[in-house]
């Protein structure tokens, strides 16, 4: 058959092949994702305790540099986790608010004084406070407990295994109230700071958010390049104009995008707290992706969907994944330089940790996004156009 000997009938099994791999690339980011310096923020408030014969002791000093030189979560490159030693439990509360950190361990004032306690016919059993950053990235925070809960398990069996071994050495028995002590030396009290709550699609609802307000971007700029084609433009001022009208229009559909979508999310059941924030936040992220994806196709035609096609399937992932659980060439070179990355961020501000729109970080690099794609767009009425060209010589030769 004549079928067959078609070129792309041929070619098509590399062309599956070369897709399959391209789009298998996605997949890497969430395989088995491993944490690596993992920002945990460790406190020591402990005042010690005088010991007759022995001067002072600090419990809370052996205690944090044992967690910190612990084989499984020692701090240094390409370890698990990053300690990081702050000042008090106010401070560490800032960095907490400031996003620099996914949980911090804190070790209260009376610690070494409870803990000599445990030795006695009167044992009290010290705490830990545990605080876990759920707003930051839901897998990253969750992998941050299990780290501490491990941390303060291992505390735990060794207090227990050294009591166990003094009071062995004394011949001594232990009554009901220090076999329980014993069996906890060490209690945690955990909570959960700038919580996700409930209706937030367990912690991803900023990324929820992406893959409509995208779409509804490059649906908008695909639109506008078939009207401006529909006519010819033949003048710079002609294309002046209609690339400024371009960009009113597109702030009059980013209002209405902002607004509109921000009312679907909270119909269907997402947890929208600060409305108008969330709306004009959205309003700006889909002006800039609207500016953005017009000015590649103004320039380049719709082979720039290729371009923002791929930045829907390979940021999709990276945006769900905390930038530790990546690799150091994802963290560099792809997820810094996406600019959906810089909307996610924004929306979990306003989500979780009550920050509301302001003119933070994502924001600022949000606008200058707008303003650069804004520039380029207007410099596209300034490209030749043999088409246009064509026409303009064949009118001037009627006339």
């Amino acid at each position: 058959m004549s079928i067959l000997k078609h070129k792309l009938f041929i070619v098509l099994p590399i062309l599956v092949l070369a897709i399959i791999f391209v789009f298998s690339l996605t997949m890497i980011p969430s395989i088995n994702p491993t944490p690596k310096n993992l920002p945990i923020a460790i406190v020591n408030e402990d005042k010690g305790i005088d010991v007759p014969q022995q001067g002072k002791m600090n419990m809370g000093d052996l205690i944090a540099k044992n967690i910190q030189t612990m084989s499984s979560f020692k701090s240094g490159t390409d370890s698990s986790v990053k300690w990081i030693s702050v000042e008090s439990n106010a401070k560490v509360q800032e960095g907490l608010n400031r996003q620099d950190y996914y949980a911090a361990l804190v070790i209260p004032s009376d610690f070494s004084t409870k803990q000599a306690s445990l030795r006695t016919a009167n044992p009290v059993s010290p705490n830990i406070q545990l605080y876990v950053n759920q707003g930051m990235n839901a897998l990253a925070s969750n992998m941050a407990a299990q780290i501490l809960n491990q941390v303060i398990e291992s505390v735990n069996n060794k207090i227990r295994t050294d009591l166990l071994t003094a009071i062995d050495q004394k011949g001594g028995t232990l009554t009901t109230k220090q076999a329980a002590a014993i069996a906890s030396p060490i209690v945690k009290q955990v909570t959960n700071v700038n919580a996700i709550g409930t209706h937030s699609a367990s912690g991803n609802a900023p990324v929820s958010l992406f893959q409509p307000l995208w779409m509804g971007s490059i649906v908008g700029g695909i639109v506008f390049l078939f009207i401006k084609r529909k006519f010819v433009l033949m003048t710079r001022k002609e294309k002046l104009q209609a690339n400024l009208l371009q960009f009113i229009w597109g702030v009059v559909l980013s209002l209405v995008a902002g607004y509109s979508f921000t009312w679907f999310a909270d119909l269907w059941g997402l947890n929208i707290q600060h409305f108008n924030d969330t709306a004009l936040f959205l309003s700006i992220s889909y002006l800039s992706f609207f500016l953005m994806i017009s000015a590649v196709l103004s320039w380049i035609g719709l082979a720039g969907m290729a371009i923002f096609m791929l930045f829907l399937f390979f940021g999709t992932p990276l945006l769900t994944t905390a930038p530790e659980l990546l690799s150091t060439f994802y963290q560099d070179w792809i997820l810094t330089w996406l600019p959906m990355n810089f909307m996610v961020k924004g929306l979990r501000e306003i989500f979780f940790f009550g920050h509301g729109l302001s003119l933070n970080h994502a924001t600022i690099v949000l606008i200058w996004i707008g303003v650069v794609s804004f520039i380029v767009l207007m410099a596209s009425s300034f490209k030749r156009n043999a088409k246009s060209e064509l026409l303009v010589e064949m009118h001037s030769l009627d006339s």
